[in-house]
């Protein structure tokens, strides 16, 4: 058996059957037990090693966290020729048994006997050794090649994700510059008056939204009050929000009842018939001198009036259309008077549309409730007692719509 596993070595094939028995006869058998290290990496190369049984692992890194297992050698196998002929060479790698492992071992002086006796071992060492290298070459050239394919791909990647990254950049400049106009569109300051006070909060889904809220002057007894939600949110419906919010305010000037401004404000919207978009909107004129609020409500969400007693009232309302869906729409117009103390709250429907972590939603009842405990607080306090609660509910949830607040405070 020995025999035949020299014979199959390319530096022992031409030796003749008696020089292989006195070679095995010469060659001391290492046994190793299974996890025995042969040697490491960095140990002087000494001996060639021939597997007559088991398996050896050649590895780097033994015992670590980095170990890496390059090669397992199987019976007939060998390793550490370089050895023979390379007086100061370190071992590249070292050597485990896994299991029980029998191998020869020729060390170098036992070599160099051979060589004497055969002279011609030379001559094919040097061969199988070119025959390694050109191997080795061409793997290595193979590798290489892959090697800069895949890096290749990896520096294409990183290109495109960088031109992504650039284009991201630059997006989130021109929606930084988006928010900013759409946030100057709403009102820096609320009007001041002697007998009401007025208070605004507006929270975008994303970074631009199509939420809005407005309070104007229309005459020296007169207030506009206006708010809408756009259906959707994003860049689109920032755009659809200031072009109804600019019509609404326009029409605001020239007609003479709430209802007319949505009506005329809707034929402009529908005429040309270019948008899918549509609003919802509630807009009316709070007279100061009476106190009464007339409105018109297109399809936006009923408002509350807390009474100076401390209930709480949802307007009667009856439907109404969006503006933008259709030629003639359906409004709901109403008026009330606003008695000393009361406060009214308008919203968008993203106060009763977010949801807490468990996907519940916020609803009109928990709305009510807030509104309930805001007796005597100004309008802006109300607005911010009113945001902070939903806050506290959602809990860092996901923000699906944006959420609006207006209210108007009777002194």
């Amino acid at each position: 058996m020995l025999l035949n596993l020299l014979a199959r070595i390319p530096f022992f094939t031409a030796l003749p059957p008696d020089e292989l028995d006195r070679l095995v006869a010469e060659l001391d058998v290492v046994r190793l037990a299974a996890g025995d290290i042969l040697f490491h990496e960095g140990d002087p190369g000494e001996h060639l090693y021939v597997v007559v049984s088991g398996e050896l692992e050649i590895l780097m890194g033994p015992g670590t966290n980095d170990e890496l297992i390059l090669n397992v050698l199987q019976e007939g196998e060998y390793l550490g020729e370089m050895s023979l002929i390379q007086p100061d060479g370190l071992r590249t790698a070292g050597a485990r048994a896994r299991g029980e492992v029998v191998l020869l071992s020729m060390s170098r002086d036992q070599f160099r006997d051979l060589l004497g006796r055969y002279p011609e071992l030379a001559t094919t060492m040097v061969s199988v050794l070119s025959q390694r290298l050109d191997s080795t070459n061409a793997a290595t050239f193979r590798d290489l090649t892959a090697k800069n394919r895949q890096l290749q791909r990896a520096f294409d990647e990183l290109k495109a994700a960088q031109e992504q990254l650039i284009e991201k950049e630059r997006l989130e400049r021109e929606l930084k510059v988006a928010a900013d106009i759409q946030m100057s569109i709403l009102p820096d300051v609320l009007p001041v008056h002697e007998k009401f006070d007025f208070g605004g909060r507006i929270l975008p889904a994303r970074q631009v939204g199509g939420d809005f809220y407005d309070i104007f002057v229309l005459d020296e007894n007169k207030l506009g009050v206006l708010i809408g939600d756009v259906a959707d949110k994003g860049v689109p419906s920032a755009i659809f929000m200031a072009r109804a919010h600019a019509l609404i305010i326009a029409e605001a000037d020239r007609a003479a009842t709430p209802g007319e401004v949505l009506r005329m404000v809707n034929t402009h919207i529908t005429r040309l018939e270019k948008s899918t978009q549509f609003v919802t909107a509630l807009y009316g004129v709070l007279d100061t001198g009476t106190n009464e609020f007339s409105y018109a409500r297109a399809g936006h969400e009923p408002p509350l009036l807390l009474h100076e007693q401390g209930g709480v009232q949802r307007l009667p309302h009856k439907p109404g259309m969006a503006l933008g869906l259709w030629e003639n729409i359906l409004l709901d117009e109403n008026s009330l008077f606003l008695p000393p103390d009361s406060l009214l709250v308008m919203f968008t429907d993203g106060m009763t549309d977010c949801r807490d972590p468990k996907g519940e939603p916020f609803g009109l009842e928990r709305i009510r409730l807030t509104v309930a405990g805001l007796w005597n607080a100004t309008a802006q306090s109300s607005c911010d007692q009113l945001f902070d609660t939903l806050m506290m509910y959602q809990r860092g949830a996901r923000q699906e719509d944006d959420v609006t607040l207006l209210a108007i405070h009777a002194k």
